[in-house]
């Protein structure tokens, strides 16, 4: 009998150490879920990853920015910018700049000749972006 009782204290022990190994297993692979899930949500909303604008659009429009305007995850000027004139996505054509969100040839036109805004005195015409070209 008594070695019975050995047997049966020894494969208790057994049982005891292996539950408690298969619940510690279970909360350390509940733990790294969790920590995962953690992680996930922060990356979301980390703080020192860029802000880009197509998410926060009000950072275009902050104190000191010179572009108030969203395209494409960048702020930009759409009365000024070659690539979003007018409206994002909107290109200029080679020769051409946007003007107050319209594409002029800053070539030939008298009223933006060789920059925006840059009129030709009354009389003159504009070539090659220059006034009165000979």
């Amino acid at each position: 009998m008594d070695s019975v009782k050995k047997v049966l204290f020894v494969m208790s022990l057994v049982f005891l150490i292996s539950v408690n190994l298969a619940f510690e297993t279970t909360e350390e692979v509940e733990e790294d879920n969790y920590t995962s899930i953690r992680s996930r949500i922060l990356a979301e909303a980390n703080p020192r990853a860029p802000a880009t604008c197509d998410i926060f659009p009000r950072i275009c429009r902050g104190k000191g920015s010179q572009t108030p305007d969203c395209c494409r995850k960048q702020c930009v000027n759409v009365m000024t910018d070659n690539l979003n004139c007018g409206q994002c996505g909107r290109r200029c054509r080679y020769g051409e700049g946007c003007c107050k969100g319209q594409c002029v040839s800053l070539m030939y036109d008298r009223n933006h000749c060789g920059g925006c805004n840059s009129k030709c005195k009354k009389g003159s015409y504009c070539r090659y972006g220059m006034c009165s070209y000979a």
